[in-house]
């Protein structure tokens, strides 16, 4: 075990539950904690967990279907956000962007879905610029299940199981 841990990453985690869309932020670190003032759930997670960096990969790797969707929704495919990362003095977080647009020049914008921890003076909702190898997830809804959503799975084991087995019973496979 090394004895310097990485500096913390920031998570932000969309999931549908019972039919509300609840945002929050997933703290990539040395020690897990669920907690936030805005009711978001906080979960640590180091920097180097190869299943969040798995699910990272395989979030990239299926771009492809997000933006199939993104170009042409079926009238069930709503919602589709990207989780982005920023660096910070931290480390970095990863948020999701709600309301993407492509844009002329290549780059991206959309608007920040939940609170940003670590980027001062940018709020919900702010608008924000961006490239695709910021991207490190993505997710719609289809037919009220979320599809997608890779980053979220492995953080599923540090919330409390009704919340956990409430969201997998909302993710359904690309």
């Amino acid at each position: 075990m090394p004895s310097k841990l990485p500096q913390p990453l920031k998570w932000a985690v969309l999931a549908a539950v019972t039919g509300a869309t609840v945002f929050g932020i997933l703290t990539i670190g040395p020690k897990p904690e669920v907690a936030a003032e805005d009711r978001s759930p906080i979960v640590d997670v180091r920097t180097t967990d190869p299943e969040m960096n798995a699910a990272i990969a395989r979030a990239r790797g299926s771009l492809p279907t997000f933006w199939a969707s993104y170009d042409a929704p079926k009238p069930s495919e709503t919602g589709h956000s990207l989780k982005v990362h920023f660096s910070t003095r931290r480390g970095g977080e990863h948020i999701w962007i709600a309301d993407v647009k492509k844009l002329p020049n290549g780059a991206y914008s959309g608007l920040f879905a939940n609170e940003p921890r670590d980027l001062p003076g940018k709020r919900a909702g702010d608008e924000v610029k961006f490239s695709e190898a910021d991207i490190s997830d993505w997710m719609f809804m289809r037919n009220g299940k979320i599809v997608g959503g890779e980053t979220i799975k492995p953080t599923l084991k540090s919330l409390p199981k009704a919340d956990a087995d409430a969201i997998r019973a909302r993710m359904e496979q690309p």
